[in-house]
């Protein structure tokens, strides 16, 4: 940088972020990176958000998130320039099955996002009965017109494919990554592969079946990666790389207003104040709103409306030289209908195998309208999984090590039109508080490759 009296010396500008989850450090970094003075504020007492890899079982063990979809490349970038790419690796399976009418049932080919974009595959898999099938097998020759505008998946998914493939493949897989109900989310942000299958024509089957990458046509699965140590890696790798550029990181450290002054923002902690010229603001959209109040009512009037979904992550350890029918496959998916409190099962061990000595199960409970999880406590909640797994997977006798780890208000539910209430909060930002940009799941989709992408993006947008 030229000496400063230069003619030609710049004045580094001074960003705060707000929020050190995945969306705020993705953030961070690209700030950083860019020329800016980062400082990063965290209300709690560690840095990662919803990524939290410990030690369960003698190994490391995801809390959240186990894994990010390298189809959406950010992500992969991301930890390539993290020099994490070596320590990648993908899951040694991904057969999945589905938990219907007692019985597991795997999860046929041919489908994407639960759609069944060939049908030979689902006639032998007994998950829909035969009218179930002879309802999906028509879908290209039914009429109708092109998707126009945002709905809901299970509106679309039911016009074209009939409530089984709906309620029991597409409701069990995409509700469950949104921990929600489909009949309730915006297929823009829940299923944009669907919307824009749906916006090609009228048949979703020949929309998906002309867009599905080449992987997924010669029948692979959804491609994911990890570090081999967990996602806690990406998370330490970008508090390093932030380190070494400058930034700051503070925990315990709430932001409790944000003021607008005439040289950019006043940022009040509990004890300090900071000045920036851009501020990227990266938590939920219920500790966003109040803060956004003040600067930008509309704005903060439309992060208020948003809801969010509670959910628990139960992880058991059995001794693996105790089962005589070890499980197999990635795990299983659960349909809302059939009235369990468990919404999903990974079965770790096999996704990411260790040493063997050990049987690692993670069990997803709570989904938007089913608040049962959030009334037991953790000794009630882990005999409750621990036998609904039992009677899924065979498992004999009480597991040897139990994790319950809770995660209130952290799916943020989109309903249709959302893309196009963020879109108004952005542009009433734009006027009310030039230099003020958000991220954060609730803004696009949950994915961690989404939050990535969007961070980055608001981060570009405040060093434009």
């Amino acid at each position: 940088m030229p000496p400063e009296g230069t003619a030609e010396a710049v004045a580094t500008l001074r960003a705060v972020v707000v929020g050190s989850g995945i969306s705020g450090l993705a953030g961070a970094h690209r700030l950083a990176l860019s020329g800016h003075d980062v400082t990063v504020l965290e209300a709690g007492p560690r840095a990662g958000g919803k990524i939290l890899t410990t030690t369960f079982a003698g190994r490391p063990v995801d809390e959240g998130a186990d894994a990010f979809l390298t189809r959406v490349p950010h992500a992969l970038d991301l930890c390539r320039q993290l020099g994490l790419g070596d320590r990648l690796v993908s899951p040694a399976t991904t057969e999945a099955a589905l938990w219907l009418d007692g019985r597991l049932r795997r999860l046929p080919g041919g489908l994407f996002l639960g759609a069944p974009v060939e049908l030979g595959p689902l006639v032998g898999s007994a998950i829909l009965s035969p009218r179930g099938v002879a309802r999906a097998a028509i879908e290209p020759w039914l009429p109708g017109r092109r998707l126009d505008g945002d709905v809901s998946v299970g509106r679309l998914v039911r016009r074209r494919y009939g409530a089984q493939v709906h309620e029991r493949l597409v409701d069990p897989l995409v509700g469950g990554i949104n921990a929600g109900r489909t009949d309730e989310l915006s297929v823009d942000v829940a299923a944009p592969a669907l919307a824009a299958a749906a916006r090609r024509g009228a048949s979703l089957t020949r929309g998906l079946r002309a867009a599905r990458p080449p992987d997924a046509a010669a029948g692979a699965s959804v491609p994911f990666a990890a570090p081999a140590g967990g996602m806690g890696e990406l998370v330490a790798a970008l508090g390093r790389a932030l380190s070494s550029l400058g930034a700051q990181l503070h925990l315990s450290s709430p932001v409790r207003a944000l003021e607008r002054v005439s040289d950019g923002y006043r940022v009040h902690t509990e004890g300090d104040v900071l000045v920036a010229d851009r501020v990227l603001v990266a938590v939920p959209a219920f500790v966003a709103s109040p803060l956004l109040a003040r600067l930008s009512p509309a704005a903060g009037e439309l992060l208020a409306a948003l809801r969010y979904a509670s959910v628990a992550l139960v992880s058991l350890a059995y001794p693996a030289r105790h089962l005589s029918h070890p499980p197999t496959g990635s795990g299983f998916l659960v349909p809302r209908d059939q009235g369990r409190l468990v919404t999903a099962c990974s079965i770790f061990s096999n996704k990411w195998p260790g040493e063997g000595e050990w049987v690692v199960l993670r069990a997803s409970v709570g989904r938007d309208g089913d608040q049962r999880a959030l009334a037991l406590d953790d000794v009630e909640l882990a005999e409750r999984v621990d036998a609904e797994l039992g009677e899924a997977l065979g498992l004999p006798g009480a597991p040897a090590a139990v994790r319950v780890s809770r995660w209130p208000r952290s799916f943020p539910q989109f309903p249709p039109g959302h893309l196009a209430r963020q879109a108004e909060a952005a542009a009433a930002l734009a006027v009310d508080a030039p230099g003020l940009a958000l991220a954060g799941a609730y803004l696009r989709g949950v994915g961690i490759a989404t939050c990535i992408a969007g961070a980055q993006a608001a981060a570009d947008q405040l060093s434009s």
